[in-house]
Protein backbone atom coordinates (compact mmCIF):
# COMPACT_ATOMS: atom_id res chain seq x y z
CA UNK A 1 0.00 0.00 0.00
CA UNK A 2 1.81 3.18 -1.17
CA UNK A 3 1.67 6.46 1.02
CA UNK A 4 0.54 9.25 -1.49
CA UNK A 5 2.02 12.41 -0.58
CA UNK A 6 -1.92 14.35 -0.72
CA UNK A 7 -0.57 18.07 -1.32
CA UNK A 8 -1.34 17.54 -4.85
CA UNK A 9 -5.39 16.23 -4.02
CA UNK A 10 -6.57 19.55 -2.02
CA UNK A 11 -8.78 21.95 -4.44
CA UNK A 12 -8.28 25.85 -4.07
CA UNK A 13 -10.72 26.19 -1.49
CA UNK A 14 -9.19 23.22 0.83
CA UNK A 15 -5.97 24.64 0.40
CA UNK A 16 -7.22 27.81 2.15
CA UNK A 17 -8.57 26.13 4.41
CA UNK A 18 -5.36 24.61 5.31
CA UNK A 19 -3.89 27.54 5.65
CA UNK A 20 -6.46 29.41 7.87
CA UNK A 21 -6.41 26.49 10.16
CA UNK A 22 -2.56 26.44 10.58
CA UNK A 23 -2.31 30.09 10.76
CA UNK A 24 -4.63 29.75 14.00
CA UNK A 25 -2.44 26.37 15.10
CA UNK A 26 0.57 28.36 15.48
CA UNK A 27 -1.06 30.91 17.32
CA UNK A 28 -1.69 28.26 19.54
CA UNK A 29 1.63 26.97 20.15
CA UNK A 30 2.83 30.39 20.75
CA UNK A 31 0.22 31.33 23.57
CA UNK A 32 0.62 28.13 24.93
CA UNK A 33 4.01 26.87 26.10
CA UNK A 34 2.90 25.53 29.20
CA UNK A 35 -0.19 23.30 30.20
CA UNK A 36 -1.61 26.14 32.14
CA UNK A 37 -0.74 28.72 29.62
CA UNK A 38 -3.22 26.30 26.84
CA UNK A 39 -5.59 25.53 29.32
CA UNK A 40 -6.00 29.57 29.67
CA UNK A 41 -5.75 29.63 25.35
CA UNK A 42 -8.38 26.75 25.38
CA UNK A 43 -11.13 28.10 27.97
CA UNK A 44 -11.40 31.74 26.32
CA UNK A 45 -11.63 30.29 22.80
CA UNK A 46 -14.43 27.42 23.93
CA UNK A 47 -16.40 29.97 25.73
CA UNK A 48 -16.12 32.21 23.43
CA UNK A 49 -18.16 29.56 21.43
CA UNK A 50 -21.03 29.11 23.96
CA UNK A 51 -19.18 26.76 26.75
CA UNK A 52 -19.90 26.94 30.13
CA UNK A 53 -18.28 25.88 33.54
CA UNK A 54 -19.50 22.61 34.55
CA UNK A 55 -19.05 23.06 38.02
CA UNK A 56 -20.46 26.58 37.76
CA UNK A 57 -23.70 24.89 36.93
CA UNK A 58 -23.43 22.23 39.29
CA UNK A 59 -23.23 24.63 42.17
CA UNK A 60 -26.64 26.40 40.02
CA UNK A 61 -28.61 22.91 40.07
CA UNK A 62 -28.99 23.67 36.65
CA UNK A 63 -30.02 20.94 34.40
CA UNK A 64 -28.36 19.85 30.81
CA UNK A 65 -29.94 19.18 27.87
CA UNK A 66 -29.60 18.55 24.11
CA UNK A 67 -27.30 20.62 22.24
CA UNK A 68 -25.61 22.03 25.32
CA UNK A 69 -21.88 23.05 25.88
CA UNK A 70 -20.23 22.22 29.21
CA UNK A 71 -16.18 21.53 30.42
CA UNK A 72 -14.53 20.78 33.69
CA UNK A 73 -10.95 22.69 34.19
CA UNK A 74 -8.92 20.71 36.97
CA UNK A 75 -6.23 22.42 38.37
CA UNK A 76 -5.49 24.68 36.18
CA UNK A 77 -3.73 21.64 33.81
CA UNK A 78 -6.28 19.58 32.01
CA UNK A 79 -10.20 19.74 30.99
CA UNK A 80 -12.44 18.07 29.60
CA UNK A 81 -15.26 19.15 27.34
CA UNK A 82 -18.63 18.10 26.39
CA UNK A 83 -21.29 18.76 23.82
CA UNK A 84 -24.30 16.98 24.59
CA UNK A 85 -26.24 14.55 22.17
CA UNK A 86 -29.59 13.48 21.50
CA UNK A 87 -28.61 10.09 22.77
CA UNK A 88 -28.20 8.92 26.29
CA UNK A 89 -25.04 8.80 27.89
CA UNK A 90 -25.18 5.32 28.84
CA UNK A 91 -25.23 4.65 24.64
CA UNK A 92 -21.61 6.16 25.20
CA UNK A 93 -19.79 9.11 23.64
CA UNK A 94 -17.52 9.60 20.97
CA UNK A 95 -13.81 11.08 23.03
CA UNK A 96 -11.17 12.69 21.31
CA UNK A 97 -8.03 12.34 24.28
CA UNK A 98 -4.67 14.35 23.59
CA UNK A 99 -2.31 15.50 25.96
CA UNK A 100 -0.80 19.18 26.33
CA UNK A 101 2.54 18.79 28.53
CA UNK A 102 5.55 18.07 26.25
CA UNK A 103 9.67 18.26 27.45
CA UNK A 104 11.21 20.71 29.19
CA UNK A 105 13.27 22.11 31.75
CA UNK A 106 11.46 22.40 35.28
CA UNK A 107 13.52 24.81 37.86
CA UNK A 108 13.91 23.05 41.03
CA UNK A 109 12.74 24.97 44.32
CA UNK A 110 16.32 25.70 45.87
CA UNK A 111 17.44 26.91 42.37
CA UNK A 112 19.41 30.51 42.55
CA UNK A 113 22.75 30.38 43.08
CA UNK A 114 26.22 31.74 41.89
CA UNK A 115 29.15 30.95 41.18
CA UNK A 116 32.19 31.98 38.42
CA UNK A 117 30.63 35.00 37.90
CA UNK A 118 27.36 33.79 36.88
CA UNK A 119 23.92 33.82 38.24
CA UNK A 120 22.26 30.16 37.49
CA UNK A 121 18.57 28.76 38.18
CA UNK A 122 19.19 25.19 38.93
CA UNK A 123 16.97 22.78 37.06
CA UNK A 124 15.63 19.35 36.50
CA UNK A 125 14.52 17.71 33.08
CA UNK A 126 11.06 16.81 32.55
CA UNK A 127 9.88 14.10 30.05
CA UNK A 128 12.39 12.00 27.78
CA UNK A 129 14.79 15.10 25.97
CA UNK A 130 18.14 14.28 24.73
CA UNK A 131 20.14 16.42 27.11
CA UNK A 132 22.74 17.70 24.26
CA UNK A 133 19.77 19.80 22.47
CA UNK A 134 18.99 22.20 25.01
CA UNK A 135 22.73 23.61 25.26
CA UNK A 136 23.47 26.89 23.35
CA UNK A 137 19.93 27.66 22.14
CA UNK A 138 17.79 30.81 23.07
CA UNK A 139 15.20 29.59 26.17
CA UNK A 140 12.31 31.48 28.12
CA UNK A 141 11.13 30.83 31.44
CA UNK A 142 7.00 30.58 32.00
CA UNK A 143 5.30 29.35 34.91
CA UNK A 144 3.88 30.71 38.11
CA UNK A 145 5.42 31.97 41.57
CA UNK A 146 2.60 31.66 44.47
CA UNK A 147 3.30 33.45 47.42
CA UNK A 148 2.54 32.58 51.00
CA UNK A 149 -0.36 34.97 50.64
CA UNK A 150 -1.78 33.08 47.86
CA UNK A 151 -0.93 35.24 45.22
CA UNK A 152 -0.33 34.06 41.96
CA UNK A 153 2.33 35.86 39.73
CA UNK A 154 2.42 34.40 36.07
CA UNK A 155 6.08 34.25 34.60
CA UNK A 156 6.45 34.82 30.76
CA UNK A 157 9.94 35.95 29.97
CA UNK A 158 11.83 35.81 26.72
CA UNK A 159 8.51 35.51 24.20
CA UNK A 160 8.52 39.34 23.72
CA UNK A 161 11.42 41.23 20.95
CA UNK A 162 12.24 43.54 24.22
CA UNK A 163 12.43 40.44 26.33
CA UNK A 164 16.07 39.19 27.61
CA UNK A 165 16.35 35.33 26.95
CA UNK A 166 18.50 32.52 28.78
CA UNK A 167 20.62 29.62 28.08
CA UNK A 168 22.78 26.66 28.85
CA UNK A 169 26.50 26.90 28.40
CA UNK A 170 28.36 23.99 26.37
CA UNK A 171 32.25 23.34 26.45
CA UNK A 172 33.99 25.37 23.10
CA UNK A 173 35.43 22.75 20.73
CA UNK A 174 38.69 23.36 21.45
CA UNK A 175 38.54 21.60 24.71
CA UNK A 176 35.96 19.52 24.12
CA UNK A 177 37.98 16.24 23.37
CA UNK A 178 37.33 14.05 26.31
CA UNK A 179 34.26 15.42 25.89
CA UNK A 180 33.58 13.66 23.10
CA UNK A 181 34.23 10.55 23.70
CA UNK A 182 31.64 10.49 25.72
CA UNK A 183 27.63 8.30 24.57
CA UNK A 184 25.29 10.75 23.54
CA UNK A 185 23.54 10.39 26.80
CA UNK A 186 26.04 11.35 28.51
CA UNK A 187 27.55 14.30 26.84
CA UNK A 188 25.69 16.99 28.28
CA UNK A 189 24.91 15.65 32.48
CA UNK A 190 21.54 16.32 33.60
CA UNK A 191 22.90 18.40 36.17
CA UNK A 192 24.49 20.31 34.24
CA UNK A 193 21.48 21.88 32.38
CA UNK A 194 21.59 24.80 34.63
CA UNK A 195 20.36 28.30 33.06
CA UNK A 196 22.49 30.93 33.10
CA UNK A 197 20.29 33.99 34.27
CA UNK A 198 22.75 36.44 35.04
CA UNK A 199 26.15 38.07 34.68
CA UNK A 200 25.86 41.64 36.21
CA UNK A 201 26.64 42.40 40.36
CA UNK A 202 24.33 44.25 42.19
CA UNK A 203 26.20 47.52 43.12
CA UNK A 204 26.58 48.44 46.45
CA UNK A 205 26.84 51.81 48.25
CA UNK A 206 30.68 52.20 48.60
CA UNK A 207 30.43 55.16 50.70
CA UNK A 208 28.77 53.34 53.93
CA UNK A 209 31.25 52.13 56.28
CA UNK A 210 32.02 48.49 56.65
CA UNK A 211 31.45 48.54 60.51
CA UNK A 212 27.72 49.48 59.42
CA UNK A 213 27.07 46.96 57.03
CA UNK A 214 23.97 43.99 57.60
CA UNK A 215 24.35 40.95 57.04
CA UNK A 216 22.37 41.25 54.19
CA UNK A 217 24.85 43.74 52.69
CA UNK A 218 27.70 41.51 53.40
CA UNK A 219 26.34 38.05 51.07
CA UNK A 220 25.27 40.28 48.84
CA UNK A 221 28.95 41.56 48.14
CA UNK A 222 29.67 37.78 48.65
CA UNK A 223 27.50 37.03 45.95
CA UNK A 224 26.81 39.76 43.62
CA UNK A 225 25.41 38.75 40.64
CA UNK A 226 22.73 36.61 42.39
CA UNK A 227 21.83 39.84 44.88
CA UNK A 228 21.26 41.50 41.48
CA UNK A 229 19.27 39.22 39.91
CA UNK A 230 17.21 38.86 43.77
CA UNK A 231 16.71 42.71 42.84
CA UNK A 232 15.30 41.97 39.79
CA UNK A 233 12.93 39.47 40.74
CA UNK A 234 11.65 41.81 43.77
CA UNK A 235 11.33 45.26 41.79
CA UNK A 236 9.43 43.70 38.94
CA UNK A 237 7.75 40.63 40.29
CA UNK A 238 7.27 41.22 43.87
CA UNK A 239 8.74 37.90 44.96
CA UNK A 240 11.65 36.59 47.35
CA UNK A 241 14.02 33.93 46.66
CA UNK A 242 11.83 31.30 49.37
CA UNK A 243 8.61 31.80 47.00
CA UNK A 244 10.51 29.78 44.39
CA UNK A 245 9.49 26.90 47.24
CA UNK A 246 6.15 27.47 45.93
CA UNK A 247 6.67 28.13 41.82
CA UNK A 248 6.11 26.17 38.84
CA UNK A 249 8.70 27.84 35.83
CA UNK A 250 9.04 25.92 33.20
CA UNK A 251 12.24 26.45 30.99
CA UNK A 252 11.07 25.82 27.18
CA UNK A 253 12.92 27.22 24.06
CA UNK A 254 12.08 31.16 23.14
CA UNK A 255 10.46 32.06 19.99
CA UNK A 256 7.59 31.86 17.80
CA UNK A 257 6.37 28.84 15.88
CA UNK A 258 7.22 29.26 12.22
CA UNK A 259 6.43 28.09 8.70
CA UNK A 260 9.43 26.17 7.18
CA UNK A 261 10.63 25.31 3.90
CA UNK A 262 10.97 26.78 0.90
CA UNK A 263 7.06 25.80 -0.05
CA UNK A 264 5.84 26.98 3.64
CA UNK A 265 4.64 23.31 4.09
CA UNK A 266 5.79 22.48 7.56
CA UNK A 267 5.81 24.18 10.65
CA UNK A 268 8.57 24.13 13.20
CA UNK A 269 7.87 24.82 16.58
CA UNK A 270 8.05 23.85 20.14
CA UNK A 271 5.22 21.56 21.64
CA UNK A 272 3.82 20.02 18.82
CA UNK A 273 3.87 16.56 20.52
CA UNK A 274 1.31 16.67 21.79
CA UNK A 275 -0.22 20.15 21.42
CA UNK A 276 -0.83 19.15 17.31
CA UNK A 277 -3.59 16.75 18.45
CA UNK A 278 -5.03 19.20 21.19
CA UNK A 279 -5.65 21.53 19.02
CA UNK A 280 -6.83 19.99 16.39
CA UNK A 281 -9.04 17.95 18.83
CA UNK A 282 -10.43 21.35 20.49
CA UNK A 283 -11.16 23.05 17.04
CA UNK A 284 -12.88 19.14 15.62
CA UNK A 285 -15.31 20.18 18.82
CA UNK A 286 -15.81 23.42 18.24
CA UNK A 287 -16.95 22.91 14.48
CA UNK A 288 -19.48 20.52 15.33
CA UNK A 289 -22.81 21.77 14.76
CA UNK A 290 -24.77 18.43 16.39
CA UNK A 291 -23.83 14.68 16.99
CA UNK A 292 -26.19 12.28 18.08
CA UNK A 293 -23.74 10.63 20.63
CA UNK A 294 -22.49 13.54 23.29
CA UNK A 295 -19.24 14.43 22.24
CA UNK A 296 -16.20 14.55 24.50
CA UNK A 297 -12.45 16.10 23.91
CA UNK A 298 -9.79 15.35 27.15
CA UNK A 299 -6.87 17.34 27.29
CA UNK A 300 -4.61 16.29 30.19
CA UNK A 301 -1.17 16.70 32.03
CA UNK A 302 1.76 14.22 32.77
CA UNK A 303 1.53 12.19 29.74
CA UNK A 304 5.09 12.93 29.28
CA UNK A 305 6.31 11.25 33.06
CA UNK A 306 3.52 8.73 32.89
CA UNK A 307 0.21 10.54 33.16
CA UNK A 308 0.59 10.47 37.04
CA UNK A 309 -0.65 12.59 39.45
CA UNK A 310 -4.02 14.13 40.00
CA UNK A 311 -3.80 16.00 36.66
CA UNK A 312 -2.62 13.14 34.91
CA UNK A 313 -4.77 10.76 32.73
CA UNK A 314 -4.64 8.12 35.71
CA UNK A 315 -6.40 10.59 37.95
CA UNK A 316 -10.14 10.06 38.60
CA UNK A 317 -10.49 13.24 37.41
CA UNK A 318 -12.49 12.62 34.04
CA UNK A 319 -14.46 9.92 35.56
CA UNK A 320 -15.35 12.61 37.92
CA UNK A 321 -16.25 15.06 35.44
CA UNK A 322 -18.74 12.44 33.50
CA UNK A 323 -20.26 11.31 36.84
CA UNK A 324 -20.90 15.23 37.34
CA UNK A 325 -22.52 15.46 34.23
CA UNK A 326 -24.41 12.97 34.34
CA UNK A 327 -26.10 13.71 37.22
CA UNK A 328 -26.87 17.00 35.48
CA UNK A 329 -28.31 15.39 32.51
CA UNK A 330 -30.76 12.50 35.08
CA UNK A 331 -28.93 9.88 34.46
CA UNK A 332 -26.37 9.10 37.01
CA UNK A 333 -25.65 6.07 38.74
CA UNK A 334 -22.67 4.00 39.48
CA UNK A 335 -23.84 1.36 36.41
CA UNK A 336 -24.80 4.15 34.25
CA UNK A 337 -21.83 6.01 34.59
CA UNK A 338 -19.91 2.58 33.88
CA UNK A 339 -21.93 1.42 30.88
CA UNK A 340 -20.95 5.34 29.42
CA UNK A 341 -17.97 4.68 29.37
CA UNK A 342 -17.54 0.92 28.71
CA UNK A 343 -20.00 1.90 25.69
CA UNK A 344 -17.37 5.31 24.15
CA UNK A 345 -15.33 5.12 21.37
CA UNK A 346 -12.14 7.09 21.54
CA UNK A 347 -8.86 8.40 19.45
CA UNK A 348 -6.29 8.46 21.59
CA UNK A 349 -4.60 11.49 19.68
CA UNK A 350 -1.13 11.70 20.28
CA UNK A 351 1.48 11.98 17.58
CA UNK A 352 3.79 9.45 15.43
CA UNK A 353 7.45 9.04 14.84
CA UNK A 354 7.57 10.50 10.87
CA UNK A 355 9.58 9.03 8.70
CA UNK A 356 12.58 10.42 8.86
CA UNK A 357 15.13 9.41 5.65
CA UNK A 358 18.38 10.88 7.27
CA UNK A 359 17.93 8.03 9.70
CA UNK A 360 15.78 5.28 7.56
CA UNK A 361 17.58 2.09 9.71
CA UNK A 362 15.28 3.18 12.48
CA UNK A 363 12.52 2.85 10.54
CA UNK A 364 10.52 -0.05 8.75
CA UNK A 365 9.30 1.98 5.66
CA UNK A 366 6.53 -0.07 4.77
CA UNK A 367 4.87 0.29 8.54
CA UNK A 368 6.18 4.15 8.97
CA UNK A 369 4.05 7.34 8.28
CA UNK A 370 4.90 10.20 6.26
CA UNK A 371 4.94 13.88 6.35
CA UNK A 372 2.32 15.12 4.03
CA UNK A 373 0.34 11.61 3.90
CA UNK A 374 -2.41 12.30 6.25
CA UNK A 375 -3.30 11.76 9.83
CA UNK A 376 -1.91 8.53 11.40
CA UNK A 377 -3.53 5.50 13.19
CA UNK A 378 -0.70 3.51 15.33
CA UNK A 379 -3.08 -0.25 15.72
CA UNK A 380 -0.56 -0.30 19.15
CA UNK A 381 2.39 1.22 20.50
CA UNK A 382 4.15 -0.38 23.28
CA UNK A 383 7.81 -1.34 23.18
CA UNK A 384 9.60 -4.73 22.32
CA UNK A 385 6.63 -7.24 22.38
CA UNK A 386 3.82 -4.82 22.36
CA UNK A 387 4.75 -4.40 26.30
CA UNK A 388 2.77 -1.30 28.11
CA UNK A 389 0.50 -1.22 24.72
CA UNK A 390 -2.82 -0.66 24.17
CA UNK A 391 -4.11 -3.07 21.03
CA UNK A 392 -7.18 -2.17 19.23
CA UNK A 393 -9.31 -4.36 18.57
CA UNK A 394 -9.84 -5.25 14.64
CA UNK A 395 -13.82 -4.42 14.76
CA UNK A 396 -13.14 -0.87 16.00
CA UNK A 397 -10.31 -0.08 13.05
CA UNK A 398 -12.40 -1.42 9.98
CA UNK A 399 -15.31 0.52 11.58
CA UNK A 400 -13.11 3.94 11.49
CA UNK A 401 -12.18 2.84 7.85
CA UNK A 402 -15.47 3.25 7.03
CA UNK A 403 -16.59 6.84 8.41
CA UNK A 404 -13.19 7.98 7.52
CA UNK A 405 -13.53 6.54 3.96
CA UNK A 406 -17.28 8.22 3.92
CA UNK A 407 -15.69 11.87 4.24
CA UNK A 408 -12.56 11.13 2.05
CA UNK A 409 -10.20 11.72 5.12
CA UNK A 410 -6.51 11.16 4.19
CA UNK A 411 -5.26 8.41 6.67
CA UNK A 412 -1.85 6.22 6.89
CA UNK A 413 -1.27 3.49 9.99
CA UNK A 414 1.98 3.45 11.04
CA UNK A 415 4.11 1.84 14.32
CA UNK A 416 7.10 3.65 16.26
CA UNK A 417 10.03 2.65 14.61
CA UNK A 418 11.43 -0.86 13.94
CA UNK A 419 10.40 -3.97 16.29
CA UNK A 420 12.76 -3.98 19.51
CA UNK A 421 14.48 -0.41 17.97
CA UNK A 422 12.73 1.69 20.85
CA UNK A 423 9.00 2.46 21.74
CA UNK A 424 6.32 4.67 23.29
CA UNK A 425 3.41 4.85 24.93
CA UNK A 426 0.34 6.79 25.16
CA UNK A 427 -2.84 7.74 27.02
CA UNK A 428 -4.96 4.93 24.88
CA UNK A 429 -4.03 2.18 27.60
CA UNK A 430 -5.55 3.91 30.37
CA UNK A 431 -8.95 4.77 29.04
CA UNK A 432 -9.30 1.27 27.21
CA UNK A 433 -9.30 0.41 31.16
CA UNK A 434 -13.29 1.17 31.35
CA UNK A 435 -13.78 -1.22 28.00
CA UNK A 436 -14.32 1.36 25.57
CA UNK A 437 -12.74 1.16 21.84
CA UNK A 438 -9.36 3.07 22.53
CA UNK A 439 -6.74 3.38 18.97
CA UNK A 440 -3.79 5.90 19.04
CA UNK A 441 -4.71 8.53 15.68
CA UNK A 442 -2.40 11.78 15.24
CA UNK A 443 0.10 13.49 13.37
CA UNK A 444 3.18 12.25 12.23
CA UNK A 445 6.03 14.68 13.52
CA UNK A 446 9.75 14.95 12.98
CA UNK A 447 12.69 15.95 15.24
CA UNK A 448 10.10 14.05 18.40
CA UNK A 449 10.73 15.87 21.82
CA UNK A 450 13.62 17.77 20.46
CA UNK A 451 13.42 21.43 21.40
CA UNK A 452 11.93 22.44 17.91
CA UNK A 453 9.54 20.04 16.14
CA UNK A 454 8.33 19.56 12.87
CA UNK A 455 4.88 18.70 11.15
CA UNK A 456 3.36 18.84 7.89
CA UNK A 457 0.62 21.37 7.52
CA UNK A 458 -1.53 19.00 4.99
CA UNK A 459 -1.06 16.46 8.50
CA UNK A 460 -2.61 19.00 10.55
CA UNK A 461 -5.53 19.80 7.86
CA UNK A 462 -6.72 15.87 7.72
CA UNK A 463 -6.40 15.31 11.75
CA UNK A 464 -8.62 18.15 11.75
CA UNK A 465 -10.96 16.53 9.52
CA UNK A 466 -10.67 13.13 10.65
CA UNK A 467 -11.55 14.13 14.38
CA UNK A 468 -14.71 16.52 13.07
CA UNK A 469 -15.54 12.80 11.15
CA UNK A 470 -15.10 10.43 14.05
CA UNK A 471 -17.09 12.53 16.55
CA UNK A 472 -19.96 12.88 14.64
CA UNK A 473 -20.09 9.72 12.40
CA UNK A 474 -18.63 6.72 15.20
CA UNK A 475 -21.38 4.73 16.34
CA UNK A 476 -20.22 1.16 17.41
Amino acid sequence: MEKENIWKNYSAKQLKELEKLNQEYREFLDNGKTERECIDTIVNTIEGEGYQELESLVKAGKTLKKGDKVYSVWMNKSIAMFQIGSKPLTEGMNILGAHIDSPRLDVKQNPLYEDGGFAYLDTHYYGGVKKYQWVTIPLAIHGVIVKKDGTTVEINIGESEDDPVFFVSDLLIHLAGEQLEKKAAKVIEGEALDLIVGNKPLVIDKKKEKKDESEDEKNQAKEGVKAGVLEILKNTYGVEEEDFISAELEIVPAGKAREAGFDRSMILAYGQDDRVCAFTSMRAMLDVKAADRTICCILVDKEEIGSVGATGMQSRFFENAVAELMNLCGDYSELNLRRCLAHSCMLSSDVSAGFDPSYASSFEKKNACFLGSGMVFNKFTGSRGKSGSNDANAEYLAHLRQVLDEKKINYQTAELGKVDVGGGGTIAYILALYGMNVIDSGVGVLNMHAPWEATSKADVYEAYRGYMAFVEGAAL
